[in-house]
Parts: structure tokens; sequence; C-alpha cells
């Protein structure tokens, strides 16, 4: 019989002038008629049919003996009868010795790492095939004509050898969720542990995010299928191959062993339950299984922690960073930010995001996390590692502290998130509490530890059609605003004198203009023929008096998209919010006689999320009765017909790159200063449009693509010109790339 299933040690039953040779003996050519083959199967592939109709079956089978050496594994082809017999009664795990078999070039074993040469079993080829498994209650013949229960043998840790594949099991003792790699698959890092005391750390690739173990604490026990094991300064490592599988188990004791799997089929014995639950008891007593979890109720300025919370809100705040809002049901202890965002921008019930408005934390994730951030589905319970709180002083009280929530970029200490199932234990408990928390208690707590931007500045009415309107502000309510405009690449430069003009951000602005706002506005100056003004008080803030300047045009106010207003004594949160609602703001303050601008360091105009600025040295201010002469006018309010009647040289937005470019011969850095002709977007408008941003990216990566050799990487065909640096006594030759676009067909 060509196939035979053996209750038994290897070598029983096998024809006495058969002899076993050794992979290292084997090659190509060699007489093989009376040698037999033995090995651990460890990978099988579907049964299948060649072009011609006849049946095919492959397997992989790892030389036990040697397994330690280079290339302990070889591939196996079955055909016609064999390969169909094989495919109904060989699983992984079991042991098997071919005989009679030929030997043929592989030429897959570049790419597999297995021996260079394959076996062929076939009838034709006189082959016979032993599979050897447990002793068991039924005959050969009968386990011949019956699928067996598939059996798979464990390696401990302290017994791994480089260059095997092997099957084990092991209790987390760090891990990083999966992240998205330089290339395009995701990635998972994962050490585990077992009662050798052994620790193996696995770096784990797969394109399906699924697929890749779902570990959600550390003291959690992973069961691994054929991981390959490699050798690397002298520590074994552990990473992926073909036919990769795991399941996960929760790690607490006596919790339900219900394994956490995106596959639909896998096996699960009876003794393979006793390996976890001797893991978790093992893991209780020898590794700090409880992360640093905290609840919102229990955090403190300048902590790294792990969050356990719902998703209720997520918008985009620029490119590189995103917002979540997250709650779980217990009270943040100290006055926490809220990140301004567009409410068109922000995904998920506003009527709960109101509700629930006190017991919501704000996030900012950076980076590489905000491709999985902005995947979230809005309701899920999520899990965040590493999520850092930071002390921050209110805007004008430098005595009053609030905290901020950040998931920096990268992925030291396992920073990253994981959407947990709401079958989870942690979720259920989660969610039974949340269950049980009095929103209407919440809602009436006088201290309140998070700012309310609903309903600031939200009732504008006009005075006419222009009296305003506003909720007054109160000085407890703190948040931040991450501009697009602070991207790295963009910046505001002095065209005249070809040099960089440093501009304030958000924080600096804002003070020059609380410094403005110390004093007064002129009610001499309130009203003019060509502008008309309203003033309120603000409480709890010292009485300070805003005034809000609309320019007409005919004697006529315009429509509030249409208007340009002069805004004096406001904070910068303030002019932000009015600028969503005016095309054009110019900060201004007054003096015995007029208004006037405020100093060239500020921005003389904003424009939507676009602050623009005037050049100190070239610029020949004029009265802000200027203005008038736009007025009379049909106005259209462009900041080139603004900055010329007020005698302002604007600085404009340009690219600021640095390329290394190579041409085999040598390296050099050029430098790209461009408004718009070298990507063909013009650097303004980057800031506010996601589509220019996301162009941008895809043109980046066609240019510098990540994780590629030197000879795989474009060429750029450019001109380049030198020119001098001087730094004290030394002179620097600099480069820059000049008269050069990215081509149509790229863009």
């Amino acid at each position: 019989m060509p196939v035979q299933v053996i209750d038994g040690a290897p070598e029983t039953l096998l024809p006495s002038h058969l002899q076993k040779v050794d992979l290292k003996y084997l090659q190509w050519g060699c007489d093989q008629a009376n040698k037999y083959f033995q090995g651990t199967v460890i990978l099988s592939y579907p049964l299948t049919k060649l072009v011609n109709g006849t049946e095919f079956f492959k397997i992989v089978l790892q030389e036990s003996e040697n397994s330690c050496s280079k290339t302990s594994t070889i591939n196996v082809l079955f055909f016609g009868r064999l390969a169909d017999d094989c495919g109904k009664v060989v699983h992984q795990g079991d042991t098997m010795v071919v005989a009679g078999f030929n030997v043929a070039k592989s030429p897959s074993a570049n790419e597999d790492d297995r021996h260079c040469c394959h076996l062929e079993v076939s009838e034709d080829a006189g082959s016979a095939v032993y599979i050897y498994t447990k002793p068991s209650t039924v005959t050969a013949s009968e386990t011949a004509s019956m699928p067996v229960a598939p059996k798979y043998t464990y390696t401990p840790l302290n017994h791994l050898k480089g260059g095997t594949i092997v099957n084990l099991y092991g209790a987390v003792k760090f891990f990083k969720p999966p992240y998205v790699s330089k290339g395009t698959d995701y990635c998972s890092v994962v050490t585990i542990v077992d009662q050798s005391n052994v620790k193996l750390t696995c770096t784990l690739f797969n394109g399906n995010l699924d697929a890749l173990p779902k570990i959600y604490k550390i003291g959690d026990i992973v069961r691994f299928h054929r991981i390959k094991i490699r050798e690397y300064n002298k520590q074994m490592q552990g990473i992926t191959g073909i036919g990769f599988a795991s399941l996960t188990f929760d790690g607490t004791v006596g919790a339900p062993i219900v394994p956490r799997t995106s596959s639909k089929s896998y096996s699960f014995t009876e003794e393979e339950q006793k390996t976890i639950e001797e893991l978790r008891t093992w893991a209780a007593s020898n590794l700090s299984v409880c992360g640093p979890t905290a609840k919102l109720s229990g955090i403190q300025p300048m902590l790294f922690f792990d969050l356990t919370c719902q998703l209720v809100g997520k918008a985009e705040v620029d490119g590189s960073s995103f917002l979540l809002k997250v709650w779980d049901g217990t009270k943040c202890p100290h006055p926490s930010w809220k990140v301004l965002v567009e409410e068109s921008d922000l995904e998920g019930d506003k009527v709960l995001i109101h509700r629930l408005r006190n017991l919501i934390v704000d996030i900012l994730v950076y980076d590489n996390h905000v491709k999985l951030a902005k995947s979230l589905k809005v309701g899920s319970f999520l899990r965040i590692y590493s999520l850092h709180t930071k002390q921050a002083s209110a805007e004008n009280q430098p005595d009053v502290s609030y905290v901020e929530f950040h998931l920096h970029g990268g992925t030291c200490y396992g920073r990253g998130i994981r959407v947990l199932p709401e079958n989870n234990p942690d979720v259920k408990e989660l969610k039974a509490f949340m269950d049980s928390v009095n929103l209407t208690e919440s809602q009436n707590v006088e201290s309140m530890s998070s700012m309310e931007l609903d309903g600031i500045f939200g009732n504008l009415s006009l005075f006419g059609r222009y009296k305003i309107h506003m909720d007054l502000l109160d000085q407890k309510t703190i948040f931040t605003y991450s501009s697009i405009s602070q991207q790295k690449f963009v910046m505001q430069m002095d065209v005249c004198h070809n040099a960089w003009q440093e501009v304030p951000d958000g924080d600096d602005f804002d003070l020059i203009l609380r410094d403005c706002a110390a004093s007064a506005p002129n009610p001499e100056v309130h009203n003019s023929l060509w502008y008309d003004c309203e003033v309120w008080d603000t409480e709890n803030q010292g009485q300070r008096k805003i005034a809000v300047h609309f320019v007409k045009h005919d004697e006529l106010l315009q429509e509030p998209e249409d208007t340009l207003i002069m805004v004096q004594g406001g904070t910068l949160k303030e002019i932000r919010k009015l600028s969503r609602r005016f095309k054009c703001i110019i900060p201004v303050r007054s003096t015995k006689e007029d208004l006037e601008l405020l100093d060239l360091s500020a921005p003389f105009l904003l424009q939507g999320k676009i602050w623009h600025y005037g050049c100190k040295q070239c610029s020949n201010q004029k009265t802000i009765q200027s203005l008038s002469s736009l007025a009379e006018e049909e106005p259209s309010w462009e900041p080139t017909e603004i900055a010329r009647v007020l005698g302002i040289e604007p600085l404009q937005y340009v690219f600021v790159m640095k390329f290394t470019l190579d041409d085999g011969t040598g390296a050099l850095d050029a430098y790209l200063f461009d408004y718009e002709k070298f990507f063909q977007i013009p650097a303004s408008e980057v800031l506010t449009s996601s589509l220019l941003q996301e162009k941008m990216e895809m043109i980046m990566n066609i240019l510098c693509p990540s994780g590629t050799k030197l000879d795989d990487l474009p060429w750029l065909e450019c001109f380049i010109r030198s020119y001098n640096v001087k730094d004290g006594m030394e002179q620097q030759v600099c480069y820059q790339i000049f008269d050069t676009m990215v081509a149509e067909d790229v863009i």
C-alpha cells in the first residue's frame, strides 16, 4: 500500500533495505531508490489539480535531527493517487517518511529559504509514504479512510534554534499594537516568555490587519504556528513566514479560554487548554500583568498610561494630527483642553457629545497613528496605549493650569491604539459602568473641568443687520488649536530681501493681542463714515472691552461672508471664531486720533485659516484710513489689494525642502525654495486644503519612496545652481533647485 498511517514510533514497519538520508547529503542526480527521508510536516497546501488533470499535493518537511542547520526544510511534491491519499490524512505535526522519491532542483529555493532541491513522490516512481501518529483506538486502515485530528508539537522557548520553523506558546511580556510599516503591510512586535524564563521577540507582518495577533494587554497568552526562528546578535528572533497563524487568549487566571482569531478554521485540544492554564498561573506570579492602566478620574499631569474608553467623536485637525473625543464614564479631576475644530468637520452625535461634554476629553494623535485614527468608528471601544498627559498654563492666567492629552508619534513603549470587541471583559465592565453614570448630575457641576466652545460667538446677530450679541467668555475655559500653517515644509518668506523673517506662532500672536487689549478702545474712533462699530464688555476678565469695526460699502453693510472687520481687544480664540463668519479680519488698536495696525510682527490680515504677514524692512505703512478708498469701490477684499493700500509688502508662503541627490558618483544636498512652480501647488493653499495635502503626500511618496534601495529610487532631472553662505569666518557652498517642475504625469 503506497500510503500507510501507523500508530507507533518512526521506522516501525519500514522495509529493511531502506537507508535513511539526511538533507545535507541529498543531491540532485543521485540514485535514491533505496533511500528514505524522515521529517515533521510543518506546512501543507490545499489539494489541487494540474492543468492536465493530475492530482497535486505539496507539503514542507522539517528534518528534526539537523533542525539547527541553515537549511532544515524541504518541499515535497505528491502526484496522482498519492497526492489524493496524502491530502486526506496529512496534518501539520505528523512525522512522515518518504521512500523511493525523485530529487529535482527547487525553483523556489531562493524565495522560501528551503533546500535547493525538492522531492517528487508518485506511484510511477515506486514511492511509498509512511505517516506516524500517536497510538489510538482505531486501526491503521480505518485511519487511512478518515481524517485525523491535527496534532502539533510545541517547542519551549529555551529549545529554539536558528533556521527552524516551530510552533510555540508564550505569555506576552511586551507588545506594540499593529501599525503601518514602511511598506504596505501592518507590523506588530511582541515579546513572549514561558516557564523557562527565556524571552523571544517576534516581528510580525501581514497585509491584513486582522491576521495579526489580537493582543490587548500584557499577560495575554499567544499561540504561534509556523513561526520562523532566526539568530541575530546571539539572540533568537521570531518572524512571520508562509503559513503563519496565531491564537490569542486572555491571560487572566480563571477567565474563559476563548481564542481571539480572524481564522474560521483552527484546532484546539484539551491538552492545549491545560497549557494555557499553566501559563496563566505562571505569568500571574512572574509578570507584571497589570499594565499602567488608569481611569480619567485618576489621571495626573505628566503621566503615561493606558486608557480604555469609548470614542464619541473625531475630526481631522491637520495633516499630521487627528482629534479623538473619548470618555470612560469618570470625570477628569483637572481642567482639560478642548481642541478647536470646525463643527462641520466633527464626526459624531452632536447631541450626545453635548450631553457628555463634562466627561469627554480631547486626545490629539499624531503622525503614524493618524491613519488608524481616521478609520476608527464612532461608538467603538478603544484601548489607547502610552497616552501622555501634559500640564499647560492658561493663556492669560499663568497660575491656572490644565491638562492636555497626547498620543505621540512612533511606537516606543508600545504606543498605539487597539479597537476592543464588545465581548471583551473590560468592555463589558466599562459599558455596565457607563450605563450607571448619572449624566444629569455631571452636567450640573459648577466647577467645570473643560472648556465649552458651544455658544461662544454662536448667537451672532447684527446691528441693523450687524448688532452683535456674543456669549461672554469664561476665563476658566481653555483650548488649543493646531494649525496646518505649522507644517514644516511651508514657511513665510520675505521675497524682497530673499531672506527669512521669523513670524510668531499662535501663542506669541495671542500675547501681542492681549498686550493691545490691556488698553481700552478709544470711543472717539468707534464709528466712521466707512465703518460701524460695536463694543461689549467681557465677564470675569477685568471688564475687558472688545470692539469690532464693520467696514461698509456705499455706506451699507455687506453680507458677513463678504465683510472685512477690524477687531480691537480680542484674544486669539475670539478672532478665530469670528474668522469663521467674516471674510477678512484686521487686528487693530486705537490711538487718540485713529485706529492703527499692530506691529508687523503680527499678521496684518487673517483670512480663514491663512494668516498674512508683512515685511518689516520694505513695508511703508499707511494709515488705516487708506482702506476707505477700497470701501468706496466694489470691494472684493483681496489680500494683495489690502496690502497695497496699506503700504505693506506681503510675505509669501513657500515650500522649503532639502533633497539629497545621488548620481552614482557622489551625493549632494540641494535646497528647494518654491512658491508653486515645482509642485504646481500654491504653498499658501496647501495649508487649508486636505486634497492638496494628499496630492503633496502622493508626489513626495513618488519622489522619495520609503523602504527601497538606492538603485530602485527614481531619477530626478533638475536645474541646480550653487551659492555661497558665510558663517562667521567660514564660507560654505550650497546648492539650490530652480526652474524645475514635477511632470504632469506624476501629478
